[in-house]
């Protein structure tokens, strides 16, 4: 098992990385959409716990990941025929992309702990610590924010799913390793 990139792939490390913030960003969003259908007490009260530790163990992965980033850089962009006709704006786009992805990233969840503040409540770092609200409860305010909470959510789930569409278009149809270089060896096609 490759832990670090190389030139033509992404090693193990970024990978867990990357999937772990896929499954993370898709249950918090499923429980932030979702989670008023839960039954009030304990299911719902259990359902907010869990997408508040996603949002911040979305941080924490997002904090290794860019640490990861720098130490090891990722493999170069696949060359296409495709790339070289559409030249530099489709890398440009790409880069763009990702670094928009990043700031959806660090934005949702830190929205949220803001949101969780207003409430008047404590922040919760995955039942093990409690970090209190710095601020009284302010249900205009925390109103608001909710509202912007729910945009950016929406904003990076729609920008994941453009990025997921665009892998499969490289494998599918430009036919480069684009997406296959993110996969585990063990579940690449073949």
């Amino acid at each position: 098992m490759q832990l670090s990139n190389s030139t033509k792939d992404y090693g193990a490390i970024p990978q867990a990385l990357h999937w772990l913030t896929v499954f993370l960003v898709a249950l918090a969003w499923g429980l932030g959409i979702f989670g008023d259908v839960l039954p009030k007490g304990g299911p719902r009260d259990a359902g907010l716990f869990v997408h508040i530790s996603a949002g911040v163990a979305i941080l924490a992965f997002l904090v290794a990941r860019v640490i990861w980033r720098l130490v090891d850089p990722p493999p170069p962009l696949e060359a296409t025929e495709f790339g070289a006709w559409m030249g530099k704006w489709l890398d440009s786009a790409s880069r763009i992309a990702h670094l928009a992805l990043y700031a959806l990233l660090v934005a949702v969840p830190v929205v949220g702990i803001i949101l969780q503040f207003a409430r008047g409540d404590a922040l919760s770092l995955f039942g093990l610590a409690e970090v209190p609200s710095p601020w009284l409860k302010d249900r205009a305010f925390a109103h608001n924010v909710k509202e912007v909470h729910e945009i950016l959510a929406h904003a990076l789930v729609i920008l994941a799913a453009f990025h997921a569409a665009a892998a499969l278009i490289h494998h599918l149809v430009f036919r480069d390793r684009t997406l296959v270089r993110m996969l585990p060896r063990n579940v690449r096609p073949s």
